[in-house]
């Protein structure tokens, strides 16, 4: 059972102590981590839980009857256990570990009874991970892809969806929030709007569950996938939540361990979700330290943690624009702590190398988001995101390295 969780007030210089890597040095000068949409930085409850589970009390899960065995299978329960109440899932048995958002949107993918011709309704603000399995499917099972149009900040036409869903749709998959734009789609109108014509929906919230809160259950979703490292957990772990009927429905996603009830020469059996989607030795260590993760980031104050994000990216939002050599992409009034931009003259690749030079990381590409690249018209932009360790400060120095790469590539 879950200890209560003692909320401390926010800090960000002690939020920033628990995490040591903040402290080091890039190019000999101070480290300002602006790449948290790609993967966020670990504090030390993290580290050290996975350290002291190999140290202390480590085994294979499940089946063992020793003690060591016992522990570490109460430990990865309870990390279940802890996942379900962080999106307020209403039984852990409806989450099922897995590497990764893309894995629990290929399991979802795996599982669907699809025949020629069935559709699957996709936004163009997709990442690859909620695209690329949907495009196997419509290779190997004659699917057919719908895509939903957005607005240059990022918003989407609730209207155009509802057009969009027809008799022929098997799923609606939309990301919660997109990863490049920082715009959070309308999730609960969107829940709605397919379940009023029968369709399920999928949610990918890789970033949404990073900066806001998530309740499935009050969106009355159908699956919702996000992954750890985003959250300030280890990589290698992920979770796919479904509806327990949904996910009983639903054929194995892989063969081996755990994941049968009786195997014979001549038959197999499966077992019930959520073990029937996790095969062989799953991530244990992994499903520790997310644990700890989530166990760290309920205890901060989360609406403070909010208001400090959005402070975050309105400072780097309303310096940006002030660069008339700086073009904004994605500009959406309640957006998330991501900002992406290009300038002038310069390829993003070559701007973020000159950042990187200053102690700046940001990231540039097309951020796994190839249909938005096509739809913004460009083939990559920066783009720099932001954590609830970020500082104000560290906007400044972005903008100030931002200004010294123009004067380099003009």
């Amino acid at each position: 059972m879950n200890a209560p969780l003692i909320k401390r007030p926010f800090d960000v210089d002690a939020v920033r102590a628990d995490f040591a890597i903040l402290s080091r040095e890039v190019h000999g000068r101070p480290l300002v981590y602006l790449d948290n949409a790609a993967s966020a930085q670990k504090p030390e409850a993290v580290i050290a839980a996975m350290a002291n589970a190999m140290r202390g009390s480590y085994a294979n899960v499940h089946r063992g009857l020793h003690a060591l065995a016992n522990e570490t299978t109460d430990a990865f329960e309870a990390a279940r256990a802890t996942v379900a109440r962080f999106i307020n899932a209403a039984t852990s048995d409806s989450i099922v570990f897995t590497k990764g958002g893309t894995q629990a949107i290929n399991i979802v993918a795996a599982g669907l009874d699809v025949k020629p011709g069935d559709e699957i309704v996709l936004s163009v603000m997709e990442h690859h991970s909620n695209i690329v399995p949907w495009h196997m499917l419509r290779e190997r099972k004659g699917a057919v892809l719908k895509w939903l149009d957005i607005d240059d900040d990022g918003s989407i036409d609730l209207d155009a969806l509802d057009a969009l869903i027809g008799p022929r749709t098997k799923l609606a998959a939309l990301t919660h929030m997109s990863n490049v734009l920082g715009a959070r789609t309308p999730a609960a109108e969107i829940v709605r709007i397919a379940h009023a014509k029968g369709v399920p929906v999928l949610l990918d919230g890789c970033q949404a569950a990073v900066h806001g809160r998530v309740d499935v259950a009050a969106l009355d979703v159908d699956f919702y996938a996000f992954t750890g490292h985003k959250l300030y957990g280890p990589t290698g772990i992920g979770a796919l939540y479904g509806k327990r009927g949904l996910l009983a429905a639903m054929p194995p996603f892989e063969g081996g361990g755990e994941m049968i009830d009786i195997v014979e020469r001549e038959r197999v059996t499966y077992n019930e979700p959520p073990h029937r989607f996790e095969a062989g030795t799953p991530p244990i260590l992994e499903a520790i330290g997310l644990k700890a993760a989530l166990d760290w980031y309920e205890a901060q104050d989360r609406a403070a943690i909010e208001a400090h994000e959005a402070a975050l990216r309105d400072r780097a939002m309303a310096a940006l624009r002030e660069l008339n050599w700086v073009k904004l992409y994605g500009q959406a009034p309640d957006k998330g702590a991501i900002v992406a931009f290009s300038v002038e003259g310069a390829h993003p690749h070559d701007v973020a190398q000159i950042l990187d030079r200053q102690g700046v990381a940001v990231r540039a590409g097309h951020h796994c988001a190839q249909p938005l690249m096509q739809r913004l018209g460009v083939s990559a932009t920066a783009r720099a995101s932001f954590a609830c360790y970020n500082r104000l400060d560290e906007v400044d120095v972005f903008i100030e390295a931002l200004y010294k790469a123009r004067k380099l590539l003009s």
